[in-house]
């Protein structure tokens, strides 16, 4: 089969890959469409020493498994998990001990024609849900994540640093609770999809600082960072989206001093996500910039790549 193999901070196409064989308790799933994140761009940058195929936000058809998910579209979530650890345990998958994670630890992801996951990672598309939407639903469900993480009231001012396609799914999230929200970024055209769905945007140069109760950092840089830190006043929380190659220098004493709170947050809940994008309450479609067979998955990687450009997705032909 195909597939976007990463080794050595190198990535090829390679057509030589052999299907994957589930083993007990997965699926063979055969992929239709995958989108490149963030995360894909920055392990080729080294952020984590990972080999394989690159690829986690899929949208695939069941070829083997259980007899109701197959021939079902289905979104996969990416950490496999023992069932054994203590994390697994006290029913926190995401974090299991001795996971694997799809295109990212020790697992073959997405950006092929047939992926295996585990059977109950495996959550059914909705009917009416086209698949380039569906696709969305593994950032979404992280978005949502903040939500399981930190209350947020109607009261509650809250800032997301960042206009890119993980600081747009936040955002448009984070509204739905009603909060005083403000999202900040550098590109006038990526806030505007926020603003048409009557989100308060501005350019980073309009936060007042200490004036925030909770801010999210989306952008992936220290710069971002360092602004959603800013915006808080004491006490505030600041919670981390965005895994990127590289360390952050932080003003620890200023942390203590405001007695902040610091979280960290990324794979999120499924079924929500799914519900959201079912009922038409999030919408990603403005996201997309560009689709791409496989055959061109080196070019969509340059095109993701490129300052501005939202969501590449990879359709597989089959």
């Amino acid at each position: 089969m195909k597939g976007l193999w990463l080794e050595d901070n190198q990535l090829e196409l390679r057509t030589d890959i052999p299907v994957p064989e589930p083993t007990q308790g997965e699926a063979l799933v055969r992929v239709l469409c995958a989108g490149i994140c963030n995360t894909d761009i920055e392990l080729k940058r080294g952020y984590y020493p990972y080999s394989g195929i690159l690829g986690h936000e899929f949208v695939g058809i069941v070829e083997t498994g259980p007899q109701h998910l197959v021939n079902q579209r289905v979104v996969g979530e990416i950490n496999a998990a023992c069932g054994k650890c203590r994390f697994c345990r006290s029913g926190q998958p995401t974090h299991c001990e001795n996971r694997t994670v799809l295109g990212i630890v020790n697992r073959n992801g997405a950006f092929a024609d047939y992926l295996c996951l585990p059977i109950e990672n495996l959550h059914p598309v909705p009917d009416h849900v086209p698949t380039e939407v569906a696709t969305f639903t593994e950032p979404l469900a992280a978005a949502l994540e903040i939500q399981q993480q930190v209350a947020i009231h109607s009261d509650d001012r809250v800032l997301v640093v960042g206009d890119g396609k993980l600081g747009q799914l936040v955002a448009q999230t984070l509204a739905l609770t009603g909060c005083d929200l403000l999202a900040v970024g550098r590109h006038q055209d990526k806030l505007a999809n926020l603003e048409a769905r009557g989100i308060k945007t501005g350019l980073v140069d309009a936060i007042v600082d200490r004036s925030f109760d909770i801010s999210v950092d989306c952008t992936g840089n220290a710069e971002g960072f360092a602004l959603a830190r800013r915006a808080l006043r004491a006490r505030g929380t600041l919670l981390l989206k965005s895994t990127y190659a590289g360390n952050l220098s932080v003003d620890a004493s200023s942390l203590v001093v405001d007695e902040i709170t610091l979280i960290g947050s990324r794979c999120g809940p499924f079924p929500a996500a799914l519900d959201l994008l079912a009922q038409e309450r999030v919408d990603v479609k403005p996201l997309i910039h560009a689709h791409y067979p496989l055959a061109q998955g080196i070019e969509a990687f340059e095109r993701a790549q490129i300052k501005g450009v939202l969501k590449v997705l990879l359709e597989m032909s089959h």
